[in-house]
């Protein structure tokens, strides 16, 4: 699974990058008179209902998507990552204070949450990632302390505090690299639920505004037509499907891989 999930990150990620060079048509122009049409050898997956080419817009679209993804996981992971090892490391009041600030975000649904951000901040690409990101970096912040935690009573950081380590040091040198593996597995896990996040609300009108072309805007605009052109959602739905099932695979394979508490089958001597 691991590999099939490797397999349709790289195909995915392939075509949002060479989009410009891989769309039959410009995702803009309309061809009203043929709106609505079906599959066809011109119009591989059809055109929607305004007559503009479905294949051209679903791989515009996953440059959007991946882009959201992206961008969230690296900001949600380098700020957990800070605030997790702040509060690990400093423990006390510092450790408390961080603590209660992720119990409040967590108390709320995290797409809820995000819905009112973005509905009080208003609908943009922009406000999207700012939105994700206020509630992913919790998850690294979680991770990262518990891990902190267990670092540094080890004995080389014990030592290289008694040799007169400044805390900087002792944490990107000592601290840190031991939560790197767990942290690449939730970043990995987490491109899939940014991803997942931002269709959502693209669907419900409050992420990528129109004609810019997303999966979660071209799956919402199918919606009146479920009967009589289904190729309007199915087309769009399966790449959403397929992305987010190829980085959960990863994430899962890159966990056994990497977490030292599964054990791993034993090779004949």
């Amino acid at each position: 699974m691991t590999r099939v999930g490797a397999f349709l990150v790289i195909a995915i990620v392939s075509a949002a990058i060479f989009a410009p060079l891989l769309v039959p048509f410009d995702p803009a122009v309309q061809q009203l008179a043929l709106r609505l049409e079906g599959p066809t050898g011109a119009h591989w997956f059809g055109l929607d209902e305004l007559g503009r080419d479905i294949l051209s817009r679903v791989l515009l679209g996953a440059r959007v998507s991946l882009l959201v993804g992206l961008v969230v996981v690296g900001v949600s992971s380098t700020l957990g990552m800070a605030m997790g090892a702040v509060a690990g490391y400093y423990g006390g009041r510092v450790d408390q204070v961080i603590s209660r600030v992720m119990d409040v975000l967590l108390a709320f649904p995290g797409l809820l949450l995000a819905i009112a951000l973005v509905a009080v901040l208003g609908p943009s690409l922009v406000n999207v990632v700012l939105a994700l990101t206020v509630i992913g970096w919790v998850g690294y912040a979680r991770l990262v302390r518990g891990q902190v935690l267990r670092a540094r009573e080890f004995e080389y950081v014990m030592a290289a505090r008694a040799l007169g380590a400044g805390t900087w040091r002792i944490l990107t040198r000592h601290v840190l690299p031991t939560a790197l593996p767990a942290v690449t597995v939730q970043a990995t896990l987490g491109m899939a639920g940014a991803i997942l996040s931002e269709a959502a609300l693209s669907f419900l009108g409050l992420g990528v505004q129109p004609p810019t072309p997303s999966w979660g805007t071209m799956i919402n605009g199918g919606r009146a037509h479920l009967l009589d052109a289904p190729h309007l959602t199915v087309f769009p739905g399966v790449f959403l499907a397929l992305v987010v099932l190829g980085f959960n695979f990863l994430g899962d394979g890159l966990r056994d891989q990497l977490d030292p508490k599964i054990a791993k089958p034993s090779r004949g001597v």
